[in-house]
């Protein structure tokens, strides 16, 4: 070996370790431990299978059979040629449907039927379903059969036969009424009574139906007009009392109005007027300080902000408009 050249030193080192390992197994297989470890090994030596025979799947042969298949098939382009060309043949999509009998394939079928989508409603029990459906129906019909006679072999005079028939007739409106409603409530917008052109809610109609069923309307008449009314008499009223007190007093039963009333909301008073507790000296310079705050914020509105926060910091001359741009007489750069 030479450590100038580097000959052999690889091949001395490898024989070093070599018998280096070699005396650690034997120190290792001397030792007393190695009983207790050789128990737990186990070297298994396997038997040489025998040849097996060559095994396929079924899977392969249907493969096969299927790839076949698809050569021997007619593409919908040779259908075409055959049967008059292009805007005369048109391909049918349902010949290869999955069905139990292969003549419902060209059946027609209804997608949307009653504005409802068809497919969300198909039910595998569907006539299990409706049979229960039927019976239930023939348990109500009979139980209605047996009401309507119990309600027959009453002793109902003229009148009251009358006035039935008029019921059952109201009653067979409303739900035919509610159900159109139900039917196109999507559909329809919602219309405030304000705006309602039939004039359908008015307290005159209450008035008559309340009539026409015996009632006397003239306290539901009464009552609806003194709740229309009677904001506006209290209002009249406060400017009338207030014209004979002082400002501190009027002010004073107002604010005792407002608490007595909990259900109406309270008012906004107007600019000019002084309210006690704002701060201001006087109406006018009440008024002074709402001027002067419109003014202030004019411009920030005009500017379509929405406070003193909402500042922008504009860029007046931006690099990529003025760099490089060469006006008139100068040439030093481009």
């Amino acid at each position: 070996m030479s450590t100038l050249t580097e000959e052999g030193v690889i091949a001395v080192k490898n024989a070093a370790c070599e018998r280096l390992l070699d005396q650690r197994v034997e120190v290792k297989s001397k030792s007393k431990k190695m009983k207790e470890y050789l128990n737990r090994f186990h070297v298994a030596m396997p038997k040489p299978l025998e040849e097996r025979p060559v095994c396929i799947s079924e899977g392969v042969f249907e493969a096969k059979a299927m790839e076949a298949e698809k050569v021997k098939r007619k593409l919908e382009r040779e259908n075409e040629n055959e049967n008059g060309g292009a805007g005369v043949y048109s391909a049918s999509l349902k010949k290869h449907y999955l069905l139990a009998d292969d003549e419902w394939k060209e059946d027609n079928m209804p997608e949307i039927l009653d504005g409802h989508n068809v497919y969300d409603f198909i039910d595998q029990d569907i006539l299990q379903r409706l049979e229960e459906l039927e019976k239930e129906e023939e348990l109500l019909q009979e139980q209605g059969d047996g009401e309507d006679e119990e309600m027959e072999g009453e002793d109902l005079t003229s009148e009251q036969q009358k006035e039935l028939n008029e019921i059952r007739k109201k009653k067979s409106i409303l739900i035919r009424e509610h159900r159109i409603k139900k039917s196109t409530a999507e559909s329809r917008p919602i219309v405030p009574r304000k705006f309602d052109k039939d004039k359908r809610f008015t307290s005159e109609r209450m008035g008559r139906q309340l009539s026409s069923l015996g009632l006397d309307p003239s306290k539901a008449m009464k009552r609806v007009r003194s709740e229309s009314r009677g904001r506006k008499r209290e209002r009249s009223s406060d400017h009338g009392e207030g014209m004979d007190v002082d400002d501190d007093e009027g002010s004073n039963k107002k604010m005792k109005m407002r608490s007595k009333s909990k259900s109406r909301s309270m008012s906004r008073p107007p600019v000019h007027e002084l309210v006690p507790g704002e701060g201001y000296k006087d109406s006018a310079q009440k008024v002074k300080a709402f001027k002067m705050g419109k003014s202030s914020v004019h411009k920030r509105n005009k500017a379509a902000k929405k406070g003193e926060g909402d500042r922008v910091i504009p860029t007046l001359k931006p690099k990529h408009l003025f760099s490089g741009k060469r006006s008139n007489g100068k040439i030093s750069r481009r």
